[in-house]
């Protein structure tokens, strides 16, 4: 098995150089990546989020995103109403003030698709948790950046995910999350600051008087 493989490789080589390129600058972009968000301290960016599905409307939401590590985040929605998301790195909390209460949850039984940003603070290993790395045929939102679709090697809410990035900064323009019912949500990312100041009191949620927090099992 093993000189069948050797075998095959070589001839890959020969017969084919143009793919043996494409392949070490896939490799040598997704190391970039895991390099980079190992390292990262916190990570600050606006956001624009779409949810489109087949038959059903199309849903846009925009705010501002903050994470630190290890493992803390913190959405603040502003449109089209105000509600927050935020997270320590153990207990996720939501809580949108027309509904006059808030939820909590564990991060491990979290199924919302904002739980895999973590892999941005160094929580994820791209090599070890997906099972297929490569380049997608969907362009890109700005020319010159690289597209990249993974597919998770354990069930998750997401069949597909896309990465979109700009491959000299290795600066996040997109994540995009795939369901098996073709459902898709984007979340497209814009004036991103690097390692800036964020205190630990930001992840830490307090109910406003009167806010009842409703704990999902």
């Amino acid at each position: 098995m093993k000189t069948l493989v050797l075998s095959l490789t070589f001839l890959a080589l020969v017969v084919s150089p143009g793919v043996y390129a494409q392949k070490s600058e896939l490799d040598q972009l997704v190391l970039s990546l895991q390099s980079k968000y190992t390292k990262l301290r916190t990570l600050a960016a606006d956001f624009t989020q779409v949810y489109s599905a087949p038959g059903e409307r199309t849903r846009r939401e925009s705010g501002r995103l903050l994470l630190k590590k290890p493992g803390r985040m913190r959405w603040d929605y502003t449109a089209p109403e105000t509600k927050l998301f935020v997270s320590n790195g153990r207990t996720i909390y939501e809580y949108t003030p027309a509904d006059k209460y808030a939820t909590k949850s564990s991060v491990k039984e979290s199924d919302d698709l904002r739980a895999p940003f973590m892999f941005l603070l160094g929580r994820g290993n791209l090599r070890r948790d997906f099972k297929l790395i490569e380049f997608a045929r969907e362009s890109p939102i700005k020319a010159g950046n690289k597209v990249l679709k993974l597919v998770p090697k354990r069930d998750q809410d997401f069949s597909e995910l896309m990465i979109e990035v700009e491959p000299v900064s290795l600066q996040i323009a997109r994540l995009s999350f795939i369901d098996s019912d073709q459902g898709r949500s984007d979340f497209i990312f814009s004036n991103i600051s690097e390692n800036v100041p964020a205190s630990s009191s930001r992840f830490i949620f307090k109910a406003p008087p009167g806010v009842e927090v409703r704990e999902i099992d």
